[in-house]
């Protein structure tokens, strides 16, 4: 049976446009490309912690054995939940699957016909496609524009009955950068609407978040939290109120019909959590962020303004940024170049993930080799 032909015609386009997709390879390369933020996902203590804690306590089980909601509720999640809610200062806490599943699991479900949906124009994919499968109406505003957020807002609010919900994240995955949340989080209450905040990039990177660390957790309607960034593990949480949590037990799909995840799994994101605590992770990739700011500031180059561990140097032109990542990984180091589409035509570029594991030497030698190319 042949392949379909409109299939074929867009993988040829994405081969003409130099943007065709492939899977990785395993490489022993410095990274500066994983979202190992921490070093968590190699971390053989948190390995040893979690298998000892599951053998210690008779856990001995590959599997959930269903959804949640019929025979996947391991006492694991109740207790994590718990914790999860404590340590972020929420009220209720609820384990997804991955990042994908909880945004796609709230945005499909939260907001309801007639509601108006306002999200910063670079957010991200599995938000957008949440927003999709929502029977509100949807509106970018221009990214981390208050005015125009705003504006946006006080022209939606003609109906009683209609909910307004505005989405941004604190770290943005592409450009590393941050809106004002507290400026933010003031107009939003002003208008009665409804705060929502993706904190993928942000917790581990700045402890636990920066909505904690700006204090404005009551100003928010629902944090979504993904473990598999700085953390090191899988899965999500949706942090919020009772009424939230019990509303999406009750609505959200990518909840209700998926398999629960393992005993393993929610007993490494129990210890990647207690590392987190333990550790001086988070202060050494600190200390990195603010290196690599000043070896940028040294050598001259332009990149996104930045203070978390995502840093952009915009290289025009799919070939051009290829062939730069390519040469800087046959010199031993792991950046990836960010294509368009995944990125707007012309602002394709080297995407730096910092580390707490990268020396200042390995963030020197890149820097001064990336100089030679651009």
């Amino acid at each position: 049976m042949s392949f379909p032909k409109k299939l074929t015609q867009k993988l040829l386009h994405r081969i003409e446009n130099n943007s065709l997709r492939t899977l990785g390879q395993k490489n022993t390369l410095i990274d500066f490309s994983s979202n190992d933020y921490l070093g968590f996902a190699k971390s053989e203590a948190i390995f040893n912690k979690t298998h000892q804690f599951l053998v210690d306590n008779s856990i001995l089980q590959n599997g959930a054995t269903g959804s949640r909601l019929l025979s996947g509720n391991h006492h694991l999640y109740n207790s994590i939940e718990k914790e999860l809610a404590q340590f972020h200062n929420s009220e209720e806490a609820l384990i997804f699957n991955s990042g994908y599943d909880a945004n796609i699991g709230f945005f499909s479900s939260i907001p309801q016909r007639g509601d108006i949906i306002l999200y910063d124009e670079f957010i991200h994919a599995s938000i957008r496609d949440g927003v999709q499968l929502s029977n509100a109406q949807s509106f970018k505003f221009k990214h981390n524009n208050l005015d125009d957020l705003d504006k946006k807002i006080s022209k939606h609010q003609s109906k009683n009955d209609t909910e307004i919900y505005v989405v941004t994240e604190s770290i943005f995955s592409m450009d590393g950068d941050a809106p004002d949340l507290i400026a933010m989080s003031k107009i939003i209450k002003k208008n009665n609407a409804h705060f929502i905040v993706d904190e993928a990039h942000a917790v581990g990177v700045f402890n636990k978040g920066l909505i904690q660390e700006l204090n404005i957790e009551t100003a928010i309607f629902a944090r979504i939290i993904t473990f598999g960034k700085a953390l090191g593990c899988h899965g999500a949480v949706v942090l919020g109120s009772k009424e939230l949590k019990q509303y999406l037990i009750n609505f959200s799909r990518s909840f209700i019909y998926t398999t629960g995840l393992s005993p393993h799994s929610l007993a490494t994101i129990k210890f990647a959590y207690s590392e987190l605590i333990r550790s001086k992770a988070t202060e050494n990739l600190q200390k990195n962020i603010l290196f690599f700011k000043q070896e940028i500031n040294r050598l001259q180059l332009n990149f996104i303004a930045s203070n978390s561990a995502i840093h952009c140097c915009i290289i025009s032109g799919n070939e051009n940024v290829k062939a730069i990542s390519k040469k800087l990984q046959e010199k031993g180091f792991d950046v990836k170049a960010i294509l368009s589409p995944t990125v707007n035509k012309g602002e394709e570029r080297l995407r730096f993930c910092l580390h707490s594991y990268n020396s200042t030497q390995e963030i020197t030698n890149i820097l001064e080799h990336l100089v030679t190319f651009v």
